[in-house]
């Protein structure tokens, strides 16, 4: 069943309204940890959905020009599987991966836009597969590097506003679901930390604050070298130049995509449209990119998308609620 015909009423695989209800009683700062990181989900969705249009060669123009394309905008995987991850945290109030892993099978549509390796691996954990196996098993045996684990975690993030080492701890447990790989961990919880630097409830840091906080939390790797150049060309004006150094999601490894999305993101804490124009521009894997800056500029309070912008948007699937 997909994303779109599961019944609104429907618990979130996983969950069960007892164990969300019990869990919300329990945590007095529940409310508020949901607020944010479905705050961050909307601009996940709306970078995803908006940036997704660039890729029909007829709206080519319109993004030089930065016009908004017509019609409504279809969100993909990355806004189906961070749906997912949300939908855990409500439930568990930290990553389950078994839970996760149900979820992402689940609610796997095979036209939001995935890559052949996770269908085929969505499609296998529904017949009954063991995803720990399955996603080592990934290219060779060596696990998949590509952005996936990123672009969904931001409002993993904006969850623990409060607590930034446990952000990268749970996007590090949440990506080896489905990417096993070290530096497509590194990307997940690069962005797991942005955003819950930049949804601190005292305000979101500096730019260079904000990478700096990054590079602190995350290890030694292609990505870490990536975010610290990042940093340091943040001054910058040219997006397309930042582009051609940190790569743009081309290639869709997390070491390609996760760098310029958040110096992007860090440029424009506080603008969600200045940042997603200059995240679309430079193309490359635009609907990921955007997404991963959507979120993390969403995580703070002050980076909504626009209003406008989130009624031409596909409202989040109906199997995500509050519980």
């Amino acid at each position: 069943m997909t994303a779109d015909s599961t019944p609104a009423d429907s618990t979130p695989a996983g969950s069960t309204p007892a164990e969300s209800s019990a869990g919300r009683r329990t945590d007095p700062c529940y409310d508020r940890r949901y607020d944010r990181a479905v705050a961050s989900l909307r601009g996940l969705a709306v970078g995803d959905a908006l940036g997704s249009q660039f890729f029909v060669p007829s709206n080519y123009p319109l993004l030089k020009r930065r016009e908004l394309p017509p019609g409504s905008w279809q969100w993909t995987d990355d806004t189906e599987m961070a749906a997912s991850v949300l939908a855990v945290l409500a439930a568990h109030h930290r990553i389950d991966q078994d839970a996760l892993a149900l979820s992402f099978a689940a609610h796997h549509d095979f036209d939001r836009g995935y890559g052949p390796a996770v269908n085929r691996m969505l499609r296998l954990i529904r017949e009954g597969g063991d995803w720990r196996e399955l996603a080592a098993e990934l290219f060779n045996g060596q696990g998949s590097w590509g952005n996936g684990a990123a672009m969904r975690i931001a409002p993993l993030g904006a969850w623990y506003a409060d607590d930034p080492e446990q952000a990268t701890h749970q996007a590090e447990i949440s990506a080896y679901t489905t990417h096993q790989h070290r530096e497509a961990v590194v990307g997940a919880m690069a962005v797991a930390a942005a955003a819950a630097l930049a949804a601190d409830p005292a305000g979101p840091p500096a730019p260079e604050a904000l990478l700096d906080g990054v590079v602190a939390l995350v290890p030694r790797s292609a990505v870490g070298a990536g975010l610290r150049r990042a940093r340091d060309m943040l001054d910058y004006a040219d997006a397309g130049t930042v582009a051609a150094v940190l790569g743009c999601g081309r290639r869709t490894s997390a070491h390609d995509t996760v760098p310029f999305a958040l110096w992007s993101a860090a440029r424009a804490l506080g603008d969600f449209e200045r940042g997603f124009w200059t995240t679309a521009q430079v193309g490359g894997d635009v609907d990921t990119t955007c997404a991963i800056a959507g979120g993390v500029i969403s995580a703070a309070r002050t980076g909504a998308p626009p209003a406008r912008w989130l009624e031409r948007t596909e409202a989040l699937p109906g199997w995500l609620r509050a519980p």
